[in-house]
């Protein structure tokens, strides 16, 4: 239920609606499975200068979420040169050539 939650096929009305549970249920279920991402927030934007912030923010959290996808592919991509030299000098795993090489692991 979740999952289709997430998809944004379904507005959380429709969803109390079709499978007949309350607002609570649904945001309880939402808190237990750690999905925050679909809990409603609210944003009040007093003046022009809250809306400057709030897209300036919006713009800061775009950026923060591709810096850490690089990371994580800059990672991938550090793994899986190790695994290929790993193998390449004929050693068993990643870990053998880290402790060969000295790396922290």
């Amino acid at each position: 239920m979740l999952d289709e939650l997430s998809t944004g096929k379904y507005t959380k009305r429709e969803m109390f609606r079709m499978y007949g549970i309350n607002s609570s249920t649904l945001n309880d279920w939402i808190r237990k499975y750690e999905r925050l991402d679909l809990m409603n927030t609210r944003i009040m934007v007093e003046n022009k200068d809250d809306l400057t912030k709030v897209k300036q923010l919006e713009k800061e959290i775009a950026q923060l979420k591709k810096l850490i996808l690089k990371k994580d592919m800059d990672q991938l991509i550090s793994e899986s040169y190790l695994e290929v030299a790993a193998e390449m000098l004929g050693l068993k795993n990643v870990t053998e050539l880290k402790k060969k090489l000295n790396i922290k692991l």
